[in-house]
């Protein structure tokens, strides 16, 4: 082959080349701008802004239908396809989110990857009545009351602590369980009310339910001895000494006589108590009835169920609170000894 052949097939190698990388370079320009053009907002001067609630387990897929559903995007596709493209596919949280039509998909997939849902942050304390956790919710804005107690007292809640639970509107009386909540903006007086029975049953293991058979007793009556006990003692660590002298009263046919349930029946905490308020007609006074009263008088921490549940191995029969003014108690088996530990506190206490 000549010289000149070869330069000729050389000179069309490189055309060929530069063809192609003209080709490539073209093809890449207008995918960006095809993609730059999907990043647009849907509509750039919309002032709307959108709550959208992005189920656990949607797709991709899924969150562009309702995306667009919403009026917050044009085009599901684009969506999966931007989504692919920027390593987002399958990163998404679920969650309450507020979006508008005048964010870019960018903006929309980086809200939607953060998790920065809309939610509302409430705490229920440990050892409040129903009625005072409607108080509290209705004050912090979250519930409308009538609607709340309506639902406590006739609400569909399946749940297997709830089968020996009085009926009517003490239905759920003890059953709210105390702790931190996070809930959508958009949440029902059911819906919060439902996330906090959720969070017992997450507490009530599988032991706790074999533990109460093993006791003889049911659930509801576990959980009014916890309710006992915690509104009884704020000390963790005689939780089970409390629970001893409820078992031990009990097992003996000795009423309770628990100022608690007395203040229960009142529908008001008293520090102390006269005799007149003992004498209190109510099914929850346990100065005036036998056993137990028939369901919790607050919702009780999962330290006081599990005192309910396991509690010490003693001969208490009393207890008062002591001289220290620490919120302890002293603990007796007779009742002289329980009379000596009285007149300290009362002394402690100036009464």
């Amino acid at each position: 082959m000549s010289s000149k052949r070869r330069k000729k097939k050389g000179n069309g190698l490189l055309i060929g080349v530069i063809v192609v990388i003209a080709l490539i370079a073209i093809g890449v320009g207008g995918f960006s701008v095809i993609m730059g053009d999907a990043d647009k907002a849907f509509d750039p001067d919309s002032t709307a802004m959108m709550t959208v609630e992005i189920p656990s387990g949607t797709t991709t897929t899924g969150i562009g239908n309702l995306l667009v559903e919403q009026g917050v995007i044009d085009s599901a596709d684009s969506f999966k396809l931007q989504s692919k493209m920027k390593g987002m596919d399958g990163k998404y949280k679920a969650g309450e989110y507020t979006l508008s039509p005048s964010m870019t998909m960018t903006e929309i997939m980086e809200i939607l990857v953060s998790g920065n849902v809309n939610t509302l942050r409430f705490t229920i304390p440990e050892g409040l009545r129903v009625d005072e956790v409607a108080d509290k919710l209705e004050a912090e804005g979250l519930i409308n009351r009538d609607i709340f107690m309506k639902e406590i007292e006739s609400g569909e809640f399946n749940y297997r602590f709830l089968k020996d639970a009085p009926a009517g509107e003490l239905h759920l009386e003890g059953y709210l369980y105390p702790n931190t909540y996070d809930v959508f903006t958009t949440a029902s007086e059911h819906d919060i009310i439902d996330r906090l029975l959720r969070q017992l049953d997450s507490v009530f293991t599988d032991e706790m339910y074999a533990r109460a058979e093993e006791l003889g007793m049911d659930i509801n009556e576990v959980m009014t001895i916890a309710s006992l006990i915690e509104r009884e003692t704020m000390v963790d660590s005689e939780k089970a000494k409390v629970a001893s002298v409820i078992y031990n009263r009990l097992d003996i046919g000795m009423r309770l006589q628990i100022d608690a349930t007395v203040q229960y029946a009142m529908g008001e905490s008293k520090q102390f108590l006269t005799y007149k308020d003992l004498e209190i007609e109510s099914p929850y006074n346990t100065y005036q009835i036998d056993g137990l009263p028939p369901g919790p008088i607050c919702s009780p921490s999962e330290a006081s169920i599990k005192a309910a549940l396991y509690p010490e191995d003693t001969d208490y029969i009393y207890y008062v609170l002591s001289a220290a003014k620490d919120g302890t108690h002293k603990f007796a088996k007779t009742g002289s000894e329980f009379q000596k530990y009285k007149q300290e506190y009362k002394n402690a206490y100036g009464i």
